[in-house]
């Protein structure tokens, strides 16, 4: 199944998948994806082998990362819960090693200003100059490139500006169509 964000994808090994659980589950992993929008794909395999009910999950994200999680019980709703929690868990440590590693670093967070530019009406009056019409402030968070592809991975924005300590020099890091990055470095004369 194909949601807005991601493929879901629900297997069943000598089990038959009613539509109560293939509901359950749906929800589930389509709750995962609101917290991190950044998961392509979800394939949820479940398995009874005697008075076992296992459920293992498999999710693919941005830039190649796959979690996975495997849990059972005595009950298939039960196993569903204990691996969609193990998958959310999984996930927050991902997005916490960033934060924490970003508070770590001896350089200051500097503030740059976006201006968004208007061609409206450039054809009727070619002299006329663009114009503001959206101002937005960033800060420059000091981080290696590395980190910069994690951070993008679990945010919704297109792009992330930021400072790299190596160079000591702005950096803008972009999603591209094939879903692979670029990377922008500005070459400040000093």
């Amino acid at each position: 199944m194909k949601t807005d964000t991601m493929q879901i994808k629900i297997t069943g090994r000598h089990v038959t998948v009613t539509d109560a659980i293939k509901g359950y589950a749906l929800k589930k992993i389509e709750a995962i994806g609101i917290d991190f929008p950044r998961i392509i794909d979800a394939h949820v395999i479940l398995d009874v082998e005697k008075y076992r009910h296992c459920c293992e999950v498999v999710l693919v994200c941005n830039n190649h990362i796959h979690i996975e999680a495997e849990e059972e019980s005595d009950n298939m709703y039960a196993s569903i819960d204990l691996c969609v929690d193990k998958l959310a868990r999984q996930m927050r440590k991902y997005k916490t090693k960033i934060q924490r590693h970003h508070r770590h670093r001896k350089h200051p967070v500097m503030h740059v200003e976006k201006h968004i530019l208007s061609a409206d009406g450039l054809a009727e009056h070619e002299e006329a100059e663009p114009k503001v019409i959206h101002k937005e402030t960033f800060a420059l968070k000091p981080m290696y490139p590395d980190e910069a592809v994690l951070q993008l991975e679990l945010s919704p924005r297109q792009f992330l500006v930021f400072l790299n300590p190596q160079t000591e020099q702005v950096n803008v890091l972009y999603r591209r169509k094939a879903g692979n990055y670029g990377l922008i470095e500005a070459n400040v004369p000093r």
